[in-house]
């Protein structure tokens, strides 16, 4: 579907208005938006547009990094959607001129559509409507980058309950769910971090056609970057310090058990021994033709496992 949005030189919305109709004398500046257009629609971009080659192919190729391009008078963005719930990137390009904005997007984005209808709902504000296209480049942008919030957020209410209840898991689950956070970080961090230092590239280019007021908003969005790769370094910190306490809580718990199990077997030794010196059955024993011999010899295996048990005890082994 094609959508289109145009602003008259006498700040009123027009929208609904075909491709082929739109002449651009007649408007201050038009907004294009491809959301989740048919084939025959994507080749619009070449064949009404004549976008550059490279650009339409970032377009309808595999998933780009978010990134800033220049052709001509023209600026090419590639942004990045992210779906709080699944951290599902989606592809958003936009292509900025000093007349239009063209989005272009496979899947429908609220985003976008918020955007749209802040633009229409601001109709009245003729500050807002001559700061052109590139008031739309950021209100998107906005939008995209406000969506990555909810995530980093739901990521930190993990991470406390995990402190606060981490007591009452096992270690191996408390482990699952550590390296599970930190997948996760990892995934928002490719996406934040390449969007803040296309924002840095925004904010410090001179081609980008905006005045120092346009550039205020910009630096606004990158703030908001710079504040979400801050929570994610932390809460990566975090994850890891958790990992390494939970592999230290491990670690002595096993060597706990070790050491429980090494005193039991040094118990159970000279028990041993001695079970096997009398098990050996030889006829010229002498023990073995002894009345008292069997009584004896439990009270000597007793009483040394006794005075062993004693020893490791004066000795700290069993704290």
């Amino acid at each position: 579907m094609i959508r289109t949005l145009a602003i008259t030189h006498s700040h009123e919305v027009v929208t609904g208005i075909p491709l082929e109709k739109i002449q651009m004398d007649d408007y201050a500046w038009i907004w294009v938006d491809f959301n989740a257009p048919t084939p025959d629609e994507s080749e619009l971009l070449t064949t009404y547009f004549h976008f550059h080659p490279l650009a339409v192919e970032d377009c309808l190729h595999v998933l780009q990094r978010p990134k800033l391009d220049y052709y001509d008078e023209l600026q090419f963005f590639v942004l990045h959607a992210l779906d709080p719930g699944t951290l599902h990137v989606e592809e958003v390009d936009l292509f900025l001129s000093q007349h239009m904005i063209v989005s272009f997007h496979s899947q429908e984005l609220e985003e976008v559509d918020e955007a749209w209808l802040e633009i229409i709902q601001h109709v009245h504000d003729r500050k807002i409507w001559a700061r052109g296209p590139s008031y739309c480049a950021y209100n998107v942008m906005d939008k995209l980058v406000d969506k990555y919030f909810p995530s980093v957020f739901m990521i930190e209410d993990e991470l406390a309950e995990l402190e606060s209840k981490g007591s009452v898991k096992s270690v191996e689950d408390l482990m699952n769910q550590v390296f599970d956070l930190r997948g996760r970080l990892l995934k928002l961090r490719r996406t934040i971090v390449p969007m803040r230092d296309l924002m840095y590239r925004v904010l410090n280019s001179q081609h980008v056609q905006s005045s120092n007021e346009h550039k205020v908003y910009f630096g606004d969005i990158y703030d908001h970057l710079l504040k979400l790769t801050d929570m994610i370094e932390a809460d990566r910190e975090m994850t890891a310090d958790l990992r390494d306490s939970y592999i230290s809580l491990n670690s002595n718990r096993m060597n706990s058990i070790m050491k429980t199990l090494t005193v039991i077997t040094t118990i159970f030794m000279p028990l041993t021994l001695i079970a096997g010196i009398y098990g050996m059955n030889f006829t010229n024993m002498p023990e073995l033709g002894w009345k008292y011999a069997y009584p004896v010899v439990l009270l000597l295996m007793f009483g040394l496992a006794v005075g062993m048990v004693l020893w490791f005890l004066r000795r700290g082994w069993f704290k």
